[in-house]
């Protein structure tokens, strides 16, 4: 029997259709019926039916009895985490109960809904989210310029003219903010119209072979190439002329950019000067520009400068919620261009007690505040939600330290990780192929105003059990009302927590009547500047990004830092720490990755193993030599177990300021063989 769903592994959320017999994924392809994909799927879609019946999968509760993890039931182990729960919450109050919502739960519907509504019916702020691990610069300067922080650009493919890729690349990881399913031939399509594709990356990535032009700029460098081309465009593009009707203080974007002279930008970049110029000419031809960022920015110091520029050029062309640009799409199940969304000029709340000078934002605590919180007591009980900590938080030993000083750590996954190892309780999960979904947390993330929903494929193996009903049910032991009014716990199903997106959707009978994606439209425009943009007019004036923006300045003029940079990549067969371990077409992260000079090399000695140091710690593992890198960069992909990137980083240092991310990428590191 073929059953149609989608992979819920990344953004793309690809169609998939799954080949069940006798209760046995025998295969999986993709769905040529769905209209974003194509019949498209990469191989961790494909490796789901590996993962589904993977020997090592969590399949009963585990409750930790003295320094073993044991083998218990459920009514036993929430039982027992519903008393911990409340006994914390009696002796130290709601807030020493935190929760941590990596990846894997951003991809689940209903456990999602069902553990934020659970998180804040106890009265705990203390929520943390992978949002402020990588990427929490788009939403930031999404509220200082457009007033709310929800707002994500997304490429008009169909009818733009050029595509800016810096520090992205789409054709291993289908896009970071932007979901670009089937992208090789997406962005063949593209160029098969007239249309290009700029790269703008330190390696010639799988996406930089394909593009039309490849700038492989110094490490580091990006948001100087942008700041550059915004001050030339700003004297020369016909747009730019209209700055003063479409913006509230276009003033301030030209003071900003004045310091991006033709000698440091190149210099800097290690670009020439023609270089530079031939891009701004394209961008002249073009009218329009469709530009993206991606994780070798957002991870870095310079991420927020780097993502206020890029809207700047964005801006500076009128590309933004015009045809040929980038349009923001109101979501299908979202429906935000209906909505009234409330407005900020990006002031922060205080963080957490123990780390008040950190910004909470967007109603969370950055990741960085964690461990503190839990070393100063404050965080007695934390419940890790299809995440693995331990691998994504800074600074890996102490991490480590602190949740083994936790009271209670609930670990809620589908395999053994190194944090489950940790856990006092470990609850197994459903897979996505057990329960019922939308495409809802990534709704606006799309190239279409679409969505899909789909049953479960297969029935739980073992005991596993969805996310919403663990959290229904404690709720339930301890007295909170987390289901819809006049539902009991005994009838709930996933449907419960889905049941009021579909009605709310544009259209549920075409949602419900689809057994594949269902599309309302493609790139819609206008309800940006007409609904949500304070006075209509995009907001230039960002004090905080100019400070910032200074320092970076000043530092490049006089940077005599000549350590290699670290840069963060990905893989095509891995989501963060996702799939690592699974048997083919599954993957793995194992290696420190640099060019194949004679410099770099043999130097070392041309030894198989190293070791990379920063001012905060160092990993040793194989050494891999790759021509398609700069020489003066080191690249390792983060999620391992061993290497792991953590151990570089650090909870005190290397903290950016406006967000709370800890900066994991974009730093300097030495390297030397390994001991």
């Amino acid at each position: 029997m073929d059953v149609q769903t989608f992979c819920r592994v990344c953004n793309a959320m690809c169609g998939l259709v799954v080949t069940v017999e006798n209760e046995t994924i025998a295969k999986i392809r993709g769905d040529d019926s769905h209209e974003l994909s194509r019949g498209y799927t990469c191989p961790k879609g494909r490796a789901l039916g590996v993962l589904h019946h993977d020997d090592r999968r969590l399949n009963v509760p585990l409750s930790r009895r003295e320094s073993e993890l044991e083998a218990t039931t459920w009514p036993s182990i929430l039982d027992d985490l519903s008393d911990r729960i409340a006994t914390s919450i009696s002796e130290h109050g709601p807030e020493s109960v935190a929760m941590y919502l990596a990846s894997g739960s951003a991809f689940d519907t209903a456990g999602r809904r069902a553990a934020e509504r659970f998180l804040t019916i106890l009265g705990s702020h203390q929520k943390y989210t992978a949002t402020t691990i990588d990427t929490p610069s788009k939403p930031l300067v999404a509220e200082i310029i457009g007033g709310w922080s929800g707002l994500t650009p997304i490429w008009d493919h169909e009818s733009s003219k050029l595509l800016l890729l810096f520090g992205s690349n789409p054709v291993v990881s289908h896009g970071h903010s932007n979901a670009i399913p089937d992208p090789v031939r997406r962005f063949r399509e593209f160029q098969a119209k007239g249309s290009s594709i700029w790269v703008i990356d330190p390696r010639r990535t799988e996406t930089a072979t394909l593009a039309d032009h490849h700038l492989q700029l110094a490490p580091g460098t990006d948001w100087l190439v942008l700041g550059w081309l915004v001050r030339n465009l700003l004297s020369r593009h016909p747009a730019a002329s209209t700055l003063r009707d479409r913006t509230a203080d276009h003033e301030a974007l030209v003071h900003y950019v004045a310091g991006f002279d033709d000698v440091l930008v190149t210099t800097s970049c290690d670009l020439a000067l023609s270089t530079l110029e031939s891009l701004c000419d394209a961008v002249l031809r073009a009218g329009r520009v469709s530009a993206l960022t991606g994780t070798g920015v957002s991870m870095s110091a310079t991420a927020n400068v780097t993502e206020y520029l890029l809207w700047a050029l964005h801006i500076v062309t009128d590309s933004y919620d015009r045809p040929g640009g980038m349009w923001f799409n109101p979501g299908y199940l979202l429906q935000l261009d209906t909505r009234s969304l409330p407005t900020s000029d990006g002031t922060p709340e205080p963080g957490p007690r123990s780390r008040p000078h950190l910004p909470r934002r967007f109603g969370e605590n950055p990741c960085s505040a964690l461990v503190p919180e839990i070393e100063a007591g404050n965080i007695t009980t934390l419940v890790v939600v299809g995440g693995n900590p331990i691998t994504a938080l800074p600074d890996r030993d102490r991490t480590i330290a602190a949740l083994q000083s936790l009271t209670t750590l609930v670990v809620i996954d589908i395999l053994p990780t190194e944090t489950t190892e940790l856990a006092s309780h470990v609850l197994p999960a459903v897979d996505q192929l057990e329960r019922a979904d939308l495409t809802w947390l990534l709704d606006s993330f799309q190239l279409a105003v679409s969505a899909q929903y789909t049953e479960a494929v297969v029935s739980p193996l073992g005991e596993r059990k969805p996310v919403w009903w663990m959290f229904s049910q404690i709720a339930d032991r301890i007295g909170i009302d987390l289901l819809p009014s006049a539902t009991t716990i005994d009838l709930a199903s996933d449907q419960t927590f889905l049941q009021s997106l579909i009605t709310r959707s544009r259209d549920s009978e075409a949602l419900m009547g689809s057994s594949t994606l269902a599309i309302h439209s493609g790139a819609v425009f206008g309800w940006i500047t007409t609904n949500v943009l304070p006075d209509g007019k995009w907001r230039l004036h960002a004090p905080v990004i100019a400070d910032q923006l200074s320092v970076h300045l000043q530092n490049a003029r006089s940077s005599t830092d000549n350590r290699l940079v670290l840069i963060p990549s990905r893989q095509l067969r891995l989501m963060n720490s996702q799939f690592r371990d699974i048997a083919a077409p599954g993957g793995s992260v194992d290696d420190i990755v640099i060019h194949a000079s004679p410099q770099n090399v043999l130097s070392l000695g041309s030894p198989e193993f190293a070791t990379v140091e920063s001012s905060n710690g160092s990993l040793s593992a194989r050494l891999v030599a790759d021509p398609n890198l700069r020489d003066d960069c080191v690249t390792l992909t983060h999620g391992g177990r061993d290497p792991n990137v953590c151990a570089l980083t650090d909870t005190d240092e290397g903290i950016d300021p406006l967000s709370g991310m800890v900066l994991q990428s974009g730093f300097g590191v030495s390297l030397r063989v390994a001991e």
